[in-house]
């Protein structure tokens, strides 16, 4: 088994199931999600993938979303982008039913989904791939103990930096302050990436092309002010410290 940094077995954290499925989601779930699930090929698990193998055609433009939740976000982008390519990551049951209803109801043939923990995936998609990166509301993990479970550690920067293309988009948000701060540190220690904040209304407000979540909706309701950080990726051959 891998190991982290400091020494721990990495595996994935968190749940994998709520509230059991009403019986028509659960008919989706079993009927959706092999037309939508990511083909990794099985003969070699550590193959590299090809993005144009995983959707049938040439990709032009490659948005992962690790960490969906309902999976308002990722379809909508979805929709609203068609000539990108999708790949989106969630190993909570509930929520890769939710996003699969929003995949049939739009007919939206242009998102691969993976209800496992991300990274295996990630660390076999070529360099300079992906073109813009979500990680929103994850897991605060907020016991110092547990730290090591948040998915921006040093060597996870490390792999984005291989995968984002030069100008591509990582784009974070949470309404934890605590894991907010973590990830601001992190990326900002990393050199491939530059914080696009100007003013404090850059990290106040939502960029223009926002899509609120339930989860969001809910924490403005309970007065918890979340934080948007988006991140650049600068060219290669800048990002020495």
């Amino acid at each position: 088994m891998v190991s982290d940094e400091d020494g721990h077995a990495r595996k994935f954290y968190g749940r994998r199931r709520g509230r059991r499925l009403r019986p028509w989601r659960e008919q989706l779930f079993d009927e959706a999600l092999p037309r939508y699930g990511l083909p990794l090929p099985e003969e070699d698990a550590a193959a590299p993938l090809d993005p144009a193998a995983l959707f049938g055609e040439p990709v032009d433009a490659l948005w992962i979303e690790v960490g969906f939740g309902g999976g308002e976000h990722l379809a909508a982008q979805a929709r609203a982008h068609a000539q990108a390519r999708f790949i989106g990551f969630e190993p909570f049951v509930n929520g890769v039913a939710s996003l699969l209803r929003y995949l049939e109801e739009g007919r939206l043939g242009n998102v691969r989904v993976h209800a496992d923990d991300a990274r295996p995936v990630l660390e076999r998609l070529p360099d300079a791939s992906v073109d813009r990166f979500f990680l929103l509301f994850p897991d605060p993990w907020p016991k110092k103990r547990h730290h090591f479970r948040r998915f921006i550690q040093p060597e996870t920067m490390a792999l984005l930096a291989r995968l984002l293309k030069d100008g591509a988009e990582l784009r974070i948000a949470s309404d934890d302050m605590g894991v907010a701060r973590w990830m601001l540190a992190h990326v900002t220690e990393h050199p491939a990436f530059e914080w696009l904040a100007r003013r404090p209304g850059d990290w106040r407000e939502p960029p223009a092309d926002w899509v609120q979540t339930r989860y969001e909706g809910k924490a403005l309701a309970q007065g918890r002010r979340p934080v948007y950080l988006r991140f650049r990726r600068r060219p290669r051959g800048r990002d020495v410290g």
